[in-house]
């Protein structure tokens, strides 16, 4: 009997962030011989799906022996989440404020002026199972005719919660991402914020999208004023010049997860486009821009997102923008917009500092010398951000805020040349708020959460 995969994941698209089992068996052979061992060699590709044959090298390596069963049981989880991470870095070819991001030239992420493919978040998965055994004659066995290769998977940089409902056919289990695959009208960008979301005129920010089948043609952006009557359009083909990609579908990885530019900010562009000359004559502040995607048949192929122009803060408080890895690997965005408090804390060392003069021809006593003296200073700044007044719907995106590894402060339009992108508009934070309590209307009538940052990087100053 040959060897089979008896157990594998049910869905071709897998969050590494949940277990990988893969369950292998040949009867034949744990039956009739000693020693025997299931291998599984793991191909992991940036590119596209990597063609095994019997001289490939894999990137890894794992061996079981049959259980009571007689069947072998891999876990793949803490292997392939080695593999992928966060995107902070757009890709070569897509474009902020007009200029191609490049190696010589690069760009954060979330300041594309329209589209960028993914460069770290998806990867390809395929496994090729052998057995391996002692024969009657002493020899080490691993019979090529007995090589299993599994199908191709896509690992996403995402994870599941206990609620996430899993679907089980046939012992395969998982978690269906068919949602999110941008095919129909009810399918949603890879986020679980509320479909109306709220920005000033100068923050960034993206959506990502899963685009498997190449069914994406052009994303459309409507812009409406603040009488909600439209007062422009405009439609972004999913194309290389845009930051995309040109020509048929194919399966590099690059493709199947992708992002679009699409708050205030990133519409500005080079300040030449239809936005720009929108927020020139003042009339979007306070609008919306409503964000759909279309195949090549003009049919929407996703929900529609509203993002809400804020009108200004008359009270004068300063607004601060925080983004952060949400569940499926994407980053999801708010804007502070209410009372912020700023906070620095130092810490440094001291030495006792001799009086006077010591190496010279004569004492001379210098009143800046002497006592106790600070030999270095480094100060943390911290944070203290209140929301709006916000609805039921944003606390699943709140919750993924507290929980997210990556938490960044994301500064908004400024007028300066592109090399100044790598360091002036993204700023590291690690979230110092500890616990989340969802509120509900019924419980507390109106919705207000505050959170704490602390800037990760320790300002140093002058030593002496």
């Amino acid at each position: 009997m040959a060897t089979l995969i008896e157990q594998k994941p049910l869905y071709e698209q897998v969050p590494v962030g949940q277990e990988v089992i893969f369950v292998v068996s040949n009867s034949t052979i744990v039956a009739g011989f000693t020693n025997v061992r299931f291998i599984a060699d793991v191909y992991i590709s940036d590119t596209i799906p990597s063609s095994i044959t019997t001289t490939s090298v894999p990137t890894a390596t794992f061996k079981t022996t049959p259980n009571n069963a007689g069947v072998g049981i891999f876990d793949f989880r803490q292997v392939v989440e080695n593999y992928v991470s966060a995107d902070n870095m757009a890709y070569n070819f897509s474009e902020y404020k007009g200029v191609s991001t490049t190696d010589n030239t690069p760009h954060a992420l979330h300041l594309i002026d329209k589209y960028s493919r993914n460069k770290k978040a998806a990867r390809w998965l395929n496994i090729q199972f052998k057995i391996q055994y002692t024969d009657a004659s002493g020899d080490v066995v691993t019979p090529e005719v007995e090589f299993k290769v599994s199908e191709e998977y896509q690992l996403l940089n995402g994870y599941l919660k206990y609620t996430d409902e899993l679907s089980i056919f046939n012992n395969d289990f998982g978690f269906s991402l068919t949602n999110f695959n941008l095919s129909s009208p009810t399918d949603r960008f890879l986020t679980n914020a509320p479909a109306t979301q709220y920005a000033n005129i100068e923050d960034y920010g993206t959506l990502a999208f899963l685009a498997p089948n190449g069914d994406l043609s052009y994303i459309q952006l409507i812009y409406n004023n603040s009488a909600g009557v439209q007062i422009g359009t405009e439609d972004v083909n999913k194309t290389g010049a845009n930051g995309a990609f040109t020509g048929p579908y194919s399966t590099r990885i690059y493709q199947q997860l992708m992002y679009f530019g699409c708050f205030p900010a990133n519409l500005m562009r080079d300040g030449t486009s239809i936005f720009a000359g929108l927020v020139s004559a003042g009339t979007i502040q306070g609008g919306s821009i409503l964000v759909r995607a279309f195949n090549v048949g003009n049919n929407a192929i996703s929900k529609t997102y509203t993002i809400k122009v804020n009108c200004p803060n008359l009270k004068g408080y300063e607004s601060i923008r925080i983004c952060w890895l949400n569940q499926w690997g994407a980053w999801d965005y708010y804007t502070f917009t209410q009372k912020s408090v700023r906070s620095i804390s130092t810490k440094g060392s001291t030495y006792e500092q001799l009086a006077g003069t010591w190496n010279e021809a004569a004492y001379r006593v210098d009143s800046y010398k002497g006592g106790k003296k600070s030999f270095r200073v480094n100060a943390t700044e911290k944070i203290t951000m209140n929301s709006d007044f916000v609805s039921e719907s944003e606390n699943e995106m709140f919750e993924e805020l507290i929980n997210s590894p990556e938490v960044y402060i994301l500064e908004g339009y400024q007028t300066d040349i592109p090399f100044s992108a790598i360091n002036q508009y993204v700023k590291p934070v690690r979230l110092t708020t500890s616990s989340f309590t969802k509120k509900t209307v019924a419980n507390d009538k109106l919705i207000q959460y505050t959170f704490e940052v602390e800037k990760s990087k320790t300002l140093r100053t002058q030593s002496v």
